[in-house]
């Protein structure tokens, strides 16, 4: 009796939706003497091509029915994928039987990621597309590894004939295990992605238990640090298209998707400088050029190294504005040709072409690592809640703060906390990012604008979470603020709100926080 590695493959079954290179790949499995059973389509096409193919019913003595979805669950189908042939009592059950045994099954599924994917499809059609029989067959040959080779990717179909011919129609047992493992990554990823449609379907957000669907784009060079190993997962290119530069970085990646989620808060054409995930500046004008200005007038040093994102298509003048000092990633949603021809002088630098419209349904839920498992929550979407909006102080903001303000809310939602952020109603003109203390990062917001020389008389301060006391806001007026949004919700609020009555400051609640860990 032969152990598996020397067991010589004899029959092969062969049922694949994604066809590609399989009639070249039977033709040399006939050629090695191996005899092949399809299904439906793949039968035909193999026929059509001259490669010598039996029907699957010919092995279950029983037709497809049911418009194809039952054709290989039958146990003359299972048994020969499942036969253990180096147990005496399973070869006798297949002998008294007539079963015999399949030696190396080629199976690819419905592309259920394919319709998944396609915002016209119907749920109709997502159905359709969950493939049974394929994964049940694939699970059984990977189980059985040993005995039944498994095969689910049409790249491999090269390497395996050289191993056939070159071991005389053996593969080896390490080989075997590993495409078994595979197998089950594939049914996973595969039963994943239907859990995810099923679980949206049903508006279930959260499911007592959950797989997340990725495929690996990519290995990166390393992590956050050189001794950590590092890949993107994911789909994370089909919405940013490097078009120009080296390879991005793990760093890169997170300051990409930082910059992208602040720039799509806003309709007017606005730039945003990203370091470390914090915005340094942003700035919003008629035209990018003057945005970039205006944004990188906030912090003149933090923007070497850092992100610059736009939402206009980036035009000659405000790519000169943007060249002269070097940047890691430039995003826009397109770049002109001039524009093109001048920020592709620096080889270094790496251009992002980005899809922003397919962000919000990209993001949904926010997933992050902690000792022995994960934390899970909502995608911060919201800006804030109108019904919740509250001016609470005596003097209402007039029309510019109210703009500024605004401004000021959707910049503070994209800033580590504690954050303060000091703005006019076009630009930001100080940001103090992931202190400690409330009051730190509103000193610090205050001592890097008047390092840039900006005065902040007439300008408003937005807060990521309430004052927890009024020291805060006593920073702020003395800064020269006019005008604060924060969300509320302070045992302290009477005390703070009166501080801002005193010093004439006007005051918006928001009932939202923004914390960003």
């Amino acid at each position: 009796m032969s152990n598996s590695s020397s067991h010589v493959i004899k029959r092969a079954l062969i049922s694949v939706s994604d066809k590609s290179g399989i009639v070249e790949f039977s033709k040399e499995l006939v050629s090695l003497g191996v005899e092949i059973f399809s299904t439906g389509g793949t039968a035909d096409l193999l026929n059509r091509n001259g490669v010598a193919v039996k029907s699957v019913s010919e092995m279950t003595a029983f037709p497809e029915i049911l418009g194809g979805r039952v054709k290989t669950l039958h146990p003359n189908i299972h048994a020969g994928i499942l036969a253990d042939l180096g147990k005496p009592d399973h070869l006798k059950q297949m002998q008294e039987h007539a079963i015999t045994s399949i030696d190396l099954l080629i199976v690819n599924l419905y592309p259920f990621e394919e319709v998944y994917y396609n915002d016209n499809a119907t749920h109709e059609e997502l159905i359709e597309n969950i493939d049974i029989g394929g994964p049940t067959m694939l699970r059984a040959a990977a189980k059985n590894y040993k005995w039944t080779l498994p095969v689910v990717n049409p790249e491999q179909y090269d390497e395996i004939i050289e191993l056939m011919k070159k071991n005389g129609n053996t593969i080896s047992e390490a080989f075997r295990a590993k495409l078994a493992g595979e197998v089950f990554s594939l049914t996973s990823y595969y039963d994943s992605l239907i859990s995810q449609y099923l679980n949206k379907f049903n508006k279930i957000e959260i499911p007592t238990r959950m797989t997340i669907p990725v495929n690996k784009e990519y290995d990166l060079r390393y992590g956050e640090n050189p001794h950590q190993k590092a890949a993107l997962l994911g789909r994370f290119s089909k919405v940013f298209a490097k078009i120009h530069g080296k390879e991005l970085s793990f760093n890169n990646i997170l300051d990409i998707n930082a910059a992208a989620k602040l720039i799509i808060e806003f309709d007017e054409p606005t730039v945003a400088i990203i370091k470390h995930t914090n915005p340094c500046g942003v700035g919003t004008a008629a035209t990018l050029a003057e945005a970039y200005q205006k944004a990188f007038a906030t912090d003149t040093v933090s923007p070497f190294g850092g992100i610059i994102a736009v939402n206009r298509k980036i035009d000659l003048d405000s790519a000169l504005a943007m060249h002269d000092i070097f940047t890691e990633v430039i995003i826009a949603p397109d770049f002109s040709y001039d524009a093109l021809e001048l920020l592709t002088r620096k080889k270094d630098r790496r251009l992002i072409k980005a899809d922003y419209d397919l962000i919000p349904d990209f993001t949904g839920t926010d997933v992050r690592s902690v000792v022995g498992g994960f934390l899970l929550q909502d995608e911060n979407k919201e800006l804030f809640d109108d019904s919740k909006m509250q001016i609470v102080t005596q003097r209402q903001p007039s029309e510019s703060e109210y703009k500024a303000l605004m401004f000021a809310w959707k910049i503070c939602k994209h800033v580590k906390s504690n954050a303060i952020v000091y703005c006019a109603d076009d630009r930001t003109m100080g940001i103090g990012a992931g202190q400690m203390s409330r009051v730190d990062s509103s000193r610090i917001a205050v001592e890097k604008a008047k390092l840039m020389g900006l005065d902040l008389d007439g300008t408003v301060v937005a807060s990521d979470a309430f004052f927890p006391f009024a020291d805060g806001l006593m920073e702020a007026a003395k800064a020269g603020a006019t005008a604060i949004i924060q969300p509320g919700g302070s045992v302290r609020d009477e005390e703070v709100i009166k501080a801002a009555d005193a010093n004439n400051l006007a005051m918006i609640f928001t009932g939202m926080r923004h914390f960003k860990h």
